[in-house]
């Protein structure tokens, strides 16, 4: 990764699911960040559930803090549930923490 997607995904590791105390980067919601040459960024993740109680707010959220990030132009995130979300998508720690291993 380069340094900005660096900076992305660390800023991605600062936002949480507010149903499971793990952020949304070790849950595995973030299926791909684009960057393009204007530091426009592209975000595709997805949800734990299409019902979830947040899926108006945490995509906005994802996209209002990923702007703040040094020399990001702008961020869009596109909401996608294909493939659909499992525990399997989970990194290890975020298993670890949540009692999967």
């Amino acid at each position: 990764m380069n340094e900005m997607e660096d900076r992305i995904v660390a800023m991605l590791k600062s936002i949480y699911d507010p149903e499971i105390p793990v952020d949304i980067y070790e849950l595995g919601l973030i299926y791909e960040v684009r960057i393009d040459k204007e530091n426009h960024v592209q975000i595709e993740m997805t949800l734990t559930s299409p019902n979830c109680p947040v899926a108006e707010s945490l995509p906005k959220e994802v996209e209002d803090k990923v702007a703040t990030v040094e020399n990001v132009a702008s961020c869009k995130v596109n909401i996608v549930f294909d493939p659909s979300w499992d525990k399997d998508m989970m990194s290890e720690e975020a298993k670890l923490e949540l009692g999967f291993l």
